[in-house]
């Protein structure tokens, strides 16, 4: 069973000081990485800047602290914003800190109660759709600002398609100025990352930016303008709980767990993969938990493993979760002493770096390479997921994807699943079949093939037999699991053969089967003479019968 132990305990016992080199070298250009990434993505969410520094700071220390990975960096990420955006909208950031502060204990629990091995049942078809999904409602929640286009409404937007009808109805307020920082920030983001990969590609449009607003005069709105932005350092302040606040908070709260559980195991996996590691997915549930209560109890946001600045942290020589305290630590250091420059970043930079997450994140190409490679039932799970994300949220996206997957499952698993009754030598439409064995007169031999489970349990009922017929052979080599409905079919089946008097005989029934069949009785009640290791002695058992 894996170990409930955090990785840093693990390291420790071998850490050098080459590696706490690479380390702090490594956390010190992850911040400088997640800096403009944790105010932006702080903006998408609908909250003030500071607050997702808060979250890269507070959450991303607890979590590399008591995290089962050896690199990950946990921080703000782009699968929150549009839901941690409705719910501040809609309950302002008492009834997100709640749902957070829920979320993380909810995280602890699954991963005490291993939860985190359940999460890879969750097909990839599902993860790709609502991946995507968020990406795109991330993007279209950035036209606004990218576009510079004025939005006057009586009621926060919140939901995805009312924000893309907003923009296209006052389109002709696009400003221009607003439209050129923006591409200028969005080719210098293309640019560095292709080229330039070594440097922080949002750092340099973030300067690009504040040259070319504060410059030129352009008339672009920056942070400053539209928030007030604080350079104090994150302390402790335990939200106002009652119990209306909490009953109406556990949806958001669950769709927090679900998110940031997969999010962050999924992470740890590819992680795993960049350094040939193996995480302990439980403990991550569980530092998953405590960095979101300790997020939510500092003014932060939901926080969660952020891939790219993982893939960083492992690129840059980081091996250890120090790197990960490191990072949270420099950028305490920054928030004090650079925070209140944040107020020059245009709207159309953060913007342009939104979108190029969103184009990240999206993994389109994988989406493309699915719905080309796979069945018709894999792209419909796919493509409903994505729909739904987009359309409605993350939690029904992933409730009914689950359902479709589950439903579409079972039907391939009833297409392979087959009970058939052996052909014989002398059968005219089956005159190849000579390695059967010589089957004893009134005896008749059923082979099942496959999982035997609700889907299928009516193919139980056809074992055909008539008044002649003394025995019935059923070979269950092929077999491997059975559920309560397929095992009440076999009950009823034997209880018409005890009507008809006709013997029912069981040949290499698997360990699975059989268990259920003792729990339920049933090999008491047919006899233990009649369940047989191999078909020849099935076969001989039905002999005995039939010539007694």
């Amino acid at each position: 069973m894996e170990k409930l132990k955090p990785k840093l305990f693990s390291v420790m016992k071998t850490y050098s000081k080459e590696q706490f080199v690479k380390d702090v070298i490594s956390g010190i250009i992850v911040a400088i990485i997640a800096l403009p990434l944790s105010i932006a993505l702080a903006l998408a969410s609908g909250v003030s800047p500071e607050r997702g520094i808060y979250t890269a700071i507070v959450a991303g220390f607890v979590i590399s602290f008591l995290g089962g990975s050896r690199v990950q960096i946990a921080g703000p990420t782009a699968a929150f914003a549009t839901i941690v955006a409705g719910i501040v909208a809609e309950k302002g950031m008492t009834g997100l800190a709640v749902a957070t502060i829920m979320a993380g204990a909810l995280l602890i629990l699954m991963g005490l109660c291993r939860v985190g091995s359940l999460i890879k049942f969750i097909p990839y078809t599902i993860t790709t759709g609502f991946t995507a999904g968020i990406a795109v409602t991330l993007a279209i929640g950035q036209i606004k600002d990218f576009c510079g286009l004025t939005i006057v409404t009586e009621e926060p937007l919140i939901e995805t398609l009312d924000k893309l009808v907003a923009d296209i109805r006052n389109i002709a307020t696009i400003n221009w100025e607003a439209v050129a920082v923006g591409t200028v920030s969005l080719v210098i983001l293309i640019l560095c990352s292709k080229f330039l990969p070594k440097i922080p590609a949002s750092l340099i449009a973030v300067i690009v930016g504040i040259l070319m607003v504060s410059g030129l005069q352009m008339n672009v709105n920056t942070i400053g303008d539209l928030y007030t932005i604080s350079n104090k350092i994150p302390m402790p302040e335990m939200p106002q709980f009652s119990l209306k606040l909490i009953q109406s908070e556990w949806h958001d709260a669950l769709t927090i767990a679900i998110l940031a559980a997969i999010e962050s195991l999924l992470s740890a996996v590819v992680a795993d993969s960049m350094i040939n590691s193996r995480h302990r997915s439980n403990m991550e549930l569980i530092a998953q938990g405590c960095g979101n209560v300790a997020s939510a109890l500092f003014g932060g946001i939901p926080a969660t493993g952020a891939i790219a600045r993982t893939a960083a942290n492992i690129k840059n020589g980081g091996r250890t979760p120090i790197a990960g305290m490191v990072h949270s630590v420099t950028l305490l250091l920054i928030l004090i002493v650079l925070m209140p420059y944040a107020a020059l970043i245009p709207m159309p930079t953060i913007a342009a770096i939104l979108f190029q997450v969103a184009y990240n994140m999206a993994g389109f190409n994988k989406v493309v390479y699915l719905c080309k490679t796979s069945s018709k039932s894999d792209i419909i799970v796919l493509m409903s997921t994505f729909i739904l994300t987009v359309v409605f949220d993350l939690v029904v996206a992933i409730e009914v994807g689950l359902i479709v997957a589950i439903v579409l499952f079972m039907k391939r698993m009833s297409e392979v699943t087959d009970v058939e009754g052996w052909r014989y030598a002398d059968d005219e439409e089956d005159a190849d079949s000579l390695s059967l064995r010589e089957v004893p007169k009134h005896t008749l031999v059923y082979e099942v093939s496959g999982p035997l489970f609700f889907g299928v349990a009516d193919k139980i009922m056809r074992i055909a037999y008539k008044d002649t017929d003394r025995c019935i052979v059923v070979r269950m080599r092929s077999v491997n699991a059975i559920d309560a409905t397929a095992m009440h079919a076999l009950e009823e089946l034997y209880e018409n053969c005890c009507k008809k008097n006709v013997q029912l005989i069981f040949s290499h029934v698997n360990e699975q089967p059989m268990m259920i069949m003792h729990k339920a009785g049933f090999y008491d009640k047919v006899g233990a003479d009649n369940f047989c290791v191999h078909i020849d002695d099935a076969l001989a058992r039905a002999k005995s019968i039939t010539e007694a």
